[in-house]
C-alpha cells in the first residue's frame, strides 16, 4: 500500500471543506426523483413506438435510431439518478421512492440491497484499498471466469479494440453477474472471483433474491410490451441498454482504475474526475465530478462544481481531474493489474508500469 502519511482520510477533506459550501447541498431533494421519472417516460414512449415498427417499411428502420439513442441515454441518466437516490435521504413519499429505486434498478440491473451493501458499504469505505470490490484485481489473484472478463473487455493496454468497443456495452452485465452470484450463490468471504469478496447477512440476501426476481418480471414485462418481436425488442429494448449501459461504463472505467490501491480512503489518491462539455454533465448529473462524490458520498450532485472548486483552490497539485480523450488514452496504454499498490502490470507479468495517476 501507498504509505499511509501521505494519505489523507476523506472526512479530513468534507470537514476543511463543508463551511465553504451552501447549506442547501446537503438538502433532500427530489428532482433526481422526478429526472429518473421523466427519464422511465421517455423509455416507455419509444418502446410504444417500437411496438408498431412491424407495420414500418424496411427502409424508413434507420429512423427509429435517433429515438434508440435517445432511449440510451435515458438508461444513463436512470443509471446515475438511481445511483444518487440510493446515497440520499428520501424527498419524496417513501413508498414512491421504494417503486422509483426498483424501476431506477432495473436498468443497471443492480438490486437496491445489493447496491447499498456492494456500492455505499464496501466501494466507499473501502474505496480502492485490497478490501474494495470494485478494485483491479491483483497479479497475484487466481484467474478466474470474472479475470478473464476483464482480461478481454476492460480497457488496457491488453485489450483489443474490438474487445473493447463490445466491452463498455456488456461489461456492466458480467459486474452484476459476478457480484450477484458471489452473493446468492456463495455469500462468504473467500469468493476467489471477485477482487475482494464481501457478504450480507440472511435477510438481505433473501430480500436480494426477491429483488432480482422482480427485476426480471419488469424486463419480461417490457418484451411482453413489445410483443417479443425481434426487430422491437432489438432496436427499442437491447440496442437502448448496451447504448446506456456503454455510457455508463465510459465514466465507471475512469473512475479508479489508473489509480493506486490505498491503506487510507483518500480520494484525492484513489479516484479521478472527468473534465466534460456542460451539457454533458447538465445531462448526466455531474456524474464525471467523482473525486467530489467520494468525499460527499450523500451531496446533491448539482452542487458538485463548487466542491471542485474549492479542491482546485486548496489540492491543486493533489488533485486529479482529466479530460474524457486523455483519461481513455491511459486507460488504453497501460495494464489493469495490480502489481503493488502503486503498480500495475500486464497479463504477461513482464511490463510493471507506475500507476498514471500516483500521487508524488
Amino acid at each position: 500500500m501507498a504509505p499511509a502519511t501521505t494519505l489523507h482520510h476523506q472526512s479530513e477533506y468534507a470537514k476543511r471543506i463543508r463551511p465553504l459550501l451552501p447549506a442547501e447541498a446537503f438538502l433532500p431533494s427530489s428532482d433526481k426523483a422526478v429526472i429518473l421519472a421523466i427519464n422511465l417516460s421517455i423509455l416507455l414512449a419509444g418502446w410504444t413506438i417500437a411496438i408498431h415498427l412491424d407495420q414500418w417499411p424496411r427502409q424508413y428502420l434507420w429512423l427509429f435510431m435517433p429515438i434508440a439513442l435517445i432511449m440510451g441515454n435515458s438508461v444513463t441518466t436512470i443509471f446515475f439518478a438511481y445511483h444518487e437516490l440510493m446515497h440520499s435521504k428520501d424527498a419524496v413519499d417513501r413508498n414512491l421512492m421504494v417503486v422509483l429505486k426498483i424501476l431506477g434498478s432495473s436498468l443497471p440491473l443492480m438490486p437496491p440491497t445489493l447496491w447499498k451493501v456492494l456500492h455505499n458499504k464496501e466501494h466507499h469505505n473501502k474505496t480502492n484499498s485490497e478490501d474494495d470490490p470494485d478494485r483491479n484485481y491483483c497479479v497475484t489473484q487466481k484467474i478466474t471466469w470474472a479475470r478473464q472478463v476483464q482480461r478481454l473487455f476492460v480497457p488496457s493496454s491488453d485489450t483489443s479494440t474490438p474487445s473493447m468497443v463490445i466491452g463498455i456495452a456488456i461489461v456492466w452485465l458480467f459486474y452484476t453477474i459476478r457480484n450477484l452470484s458471489s452473493i446468492l450463490l456463495f455469500n462468504r468471504p473467500n469468493v476467489q472471483f471477485v477482487p475482494a469478496s464481501f457478504s450480507v447477512r440472511p435477510q438481505e440476501r433473501w430480500r436480494i433474491g426477491g429483488e432480482v426476481l422482480l427485476i426480471l418480471t419488469l424486463h419480461l414485462s417490457v418484451l411482453n410490451y413489445l410483443k417479443f418481436d425481434p426487430l422491437a425488442v432489438l432496436l427499442a429494448y437491447i440496442l437502448p441498454l448496451l447504448i446506456g449501459h456503454a455510457g455508463a461504463m465510459f465514466y465507471i472505467f475512469t473512475n479508479h482504475l489508473l489509480n493506486p490501491m490505498t491503506s487510507i480512503n483518500d480520494p484525492l489518491v484513489n479516484s479521478l474526475s472527468l473534465r466534460m462539455p456542460w451539457w454533458i454533465d447538465l445531462l448526466h448529473l455531474n456524474f464525471s465530478y467523482h473525486v467530489e462524490h467520494h468525499i460527499y458520498p450523500g451531496m446533491n450532485s448539482n452542487y458538485y462544481p463548487l466542491v471542485r472548486a474549492q479542491l482546485l483552490d486548496l489540492y491543486p497539485e493533489q488533485y486529479h481531474v482529466l479530460g474524457p480523450i486523455q483519461a481513455w488514452r491511459l486507460l488504453i496504454s497501460t495494464p489493469r493489474n495490480y502489481l503493488d499498490a502503486n503498480t500495475l502490470i500486464d497479463w504477461s507479468g513482464k511490463t510493471p508500469v507506475p500507476c498514471p495517476l500516483k500521487s508524488a
